[in-house]
């Protein structure tokens, strides 16, 4: 819509700010008329329309099977067009169309924003299924009409209350007709069933909506009269009520076609299962987060063990054994702290990188610099895991043997990703500036514990290729290109 509006028309960025404000409307006048919509804006040139949007009915049949977004209609064609734009009225006169042998009503409906008149709604009733309209579908009816004339007036949709159609209760899902006092005029049997649902055992016609839905509210007090004013309809509001017995999402609609309230619409949907369902998820987000929580814990305590029993080692090689597995075990509980503190199984690797770094740098042999250029960006947890402890002992191998105590260097850690969301590639480079690889070395043939679980995990769990060579200039570079799914 905003490219054939920008395009074709003379509208403001305010008046087109108004016209997604009806759209994201107009599938309660839809579904209340049993019409399709089609919106048509006056071209730059005031000769022809451009249809910038369409609604079709979820309670009816269509009027148009195809998509009339992007139409382009001279003026004079469609003269109801042309009168509720002249004229700034609902224009209703003219005998029905025949499209392709279905009889089809048409009215027009003007787009008024601050005594402007924007477009013409064209509301296209198809005929076919014409029969002698129930209670129902006359509430229906004369609900659509009151919004009709509020278009017109240029006080529907209601300014600053941006609806999602998505999570908010729709005309199928329960309707209830208020008159201007809150007294329940009319009830559909969605709309009744729902409220059977909170408790009520009697019908809801001629009842005050507002303190019938306070007293089947759980209340410790006083009737509580927010709920008492919102739920009568005298805002447009959307609200919750839960009780023992489920809990119904509603929407208040006040309708005044003439300026002044006359009733309102109240738009309904028992969610009681959603909510348990989300109730459930939360449970078990909850529950993972603690799990990772308490993983952290253990291997925290199991590294603080293998701590201890290095200080009591006598042999220098056995306590930097246990020293290495101290660093290994530190790795895995630093992905298992970040999992902890998010809702999903992701993490921003960048942050585990960083505390990587810091942690392995504490084993510098002299005045050597650990740096990370680069993002790694968000990887799934099963990515994450190893993927740290691979960083760990790439960067412990850098430091042990790359530079003596005496040594000035830099470790650089670079992380560069690239491809799509769903076919990516991360690819990481280890580059230090020491002594260099000895001659004649064969990463594959190493036998350092250190470059055999590096190669074990590159290789077997994250199915990417591991890779030692000379750095530019001087030192090792070690590279590893990884294939990886997920947001950047």
């Amino acid at each position: 819509m905003n490219d054939l509006v920008r395009q074709h028309t003379a509208l403001s960025d305010t008046d087109l700010e108004w016209l997604h404000l009806l759209v994201s409307e107009w599938q309660l006048l839809s579904d209340l008329s049993f019409a399709d919509l089609v919106l048509w804006v006056p071209t730059r040139d005031g000769t022809r329309y451009v249809s910038v949007a369409q609604m079709r009915p979820n309670t009816g049949p269509t009027s148009y099977q195809d998509d009339m977004v992007g139409h382009l209609v001279p003026r004079g064609r469609r003269p109801l067009l042309d009168a509720a734009l002249d004229e700034g009225r609902i224009v209703r006169e003219g005998d029905p169309e025949w499209r392709e042998e279905v009889p089809v009503r048409v009215e027009s409906i003007p787009v008024r924003r601050e005594g402007r008149v924007l477009g013409v709604i064209a509301r296209n009733t198809n005929l076919l299924t014409v029969r002698t309209p129930s209670r129902l579908e006359l509430t229906y009816l004369q609900s659509a009409s009151d919004l009709a004339q509020m278009i017109a007036a240029g006080s529907f949709p209601f300014p600053g209350q941006q609806v999602d159609m998505d999570a908010s209760p729709r005309v199928g899902d329960g309707l209830i007709r208020l008159d201007a006092d809150g007294i329940v005029q009319y009830a559909s049997p969605n709309g009744l069933s729902a409220y059977h649902r909170l408790g009520l055992a009697s019908d809801l016609v001629g009842h005050h909506l507002g303190t019938t839905t306070a007293e089947l509210a759980p209340s410790r007090g006083p009737v509580d009269e927010a709920l008492v004013k919102v739920a009568s309809g005298y805002a447009p509001r959307e609200f919750e009520v839960e009780c023992a017995g489920g809990v119904i999402q509603l929407r208040a609609i006040p309708l005044k076609p003439k300026g002044v309230r006359i009733g309102s619409l109240v738009l309904l949907r028992d969610v009681t299962e959603l909510r348990r369902r989300e109730r459930e998820l939360i449970t078990k987000d909850a529950t993972i987060r603690e799990i990772h929580h308490r993983v952290k814990n253990n291997l925290q305590t199991v590294a603080a063990l293998l701590r201890l029993q290095s200080r009591r080692m006598d042999s220098e090689q056995g306590r930097e054994a246990l020293n290495e597995a101290v660093r290994r075990v530190g790795s895995i509980a630093i992905v298992h702290e970040t999992l902890s503190q998010n809702l999903d199984e992701r993490v921003e690797f960048d942050e585990i990188a960083d505390r990587v770094i810091a942690m392995v740098s504490e084993i510098s042999p002299g005045k050597v610099t650990c740096r990370r250029t680069g993002r790694f960006g968000i990887l799934d947890a099963e990515v994450a895991t190893p993927l740290s402890m691979v960083l760990t002992e790439v960067l412990q191998n850098a430091l042990e043997h790359a530079f003596t105590l005496a040594d000035h260097g830099t470790v650089e850690v670079s992380a560069v990703r690239g491809g799509s969301p769903t076919e990516g590639r991360l690819l990481i480079t280890v580059t230090d500036d020491g002594r260099g690889l000895p001659e004649g070395f064969d990463p594959k043939q190493a036998g350092n514990l250190g470059l055999q679980i590096v190669r074990t995990l590159v290789e077997g769990e994250l199915g990417g290729t591991f890779g030692m060579i000379p750095a530019p200039g001087r030192g090792t570079q070690v590279v590893l290109d990884l294939p990886v799914q997920g947001l950047k």
